[in-house]
């Protein structure tokens, strides 16, 4: 008969760590999911960030010409009732910072953003090329 290993959520054991299929541990983190869209024109980028506010954005081009997104969102859950008291209350506070390499043809002066709807839209122009025609009259010797 194989021994059975009964597992309580309620109360981790000190052999969880030992026993855990991860080889580096991982906290509970989130990250926003980004899209990144080209045209011919420019390069889109797409926060998800529901509940944000423009207010808790930075956007910034750091000195090695990188593009730095910093959001930090601070959501405090309270509902106020004289005839109760709170078991349990809900703060979330979330901080994301990532710095983004830029393409050599985006125009760095001309980036602009905006938020809508939970997303935290940054539009990245591309510079124009302009093309060069060389004309000219070629004398036959």
């Amino acid at each position: 008969m194989l021994p059975v290993m009964f597992r309580n959520s309620w109360f981790p054991t000190v052999f969880d760590d030992f026993f855990t299929n991860e080889v580096v541990p991982t906290t509970h983190r989130t990250a926003p999911a980004v899209n990144v869209k080209e045209d011919e024109n420019a390069y889109t980028m797409e926060v998800a960030a529901p509940g944000l506010k423009k207010d808790f954005c930075r956007i910034s081009i750091n000195d090695e010409g990188n593009l730095c997104v910093a959001i930090e969102n601070k959501f405090e859950h309270k509902e106020e009732d004289k005839k109760e008291h709170y078991l349990r209350r809900e703060f979330s506070y979330t901080n994301y910072q990532q710095a983004y390499s830029l393409p050599d043809d985006v125009q760095k002066d001309g980036i602009s953003a905006k938020v809508e709807d939970g997303v935290l839209t940054i539009v990245l122009p591309k510079q124009k090329k302009e093309e060069v025609k060389i004309s000219r009259n070629i004398e036959i010797g």
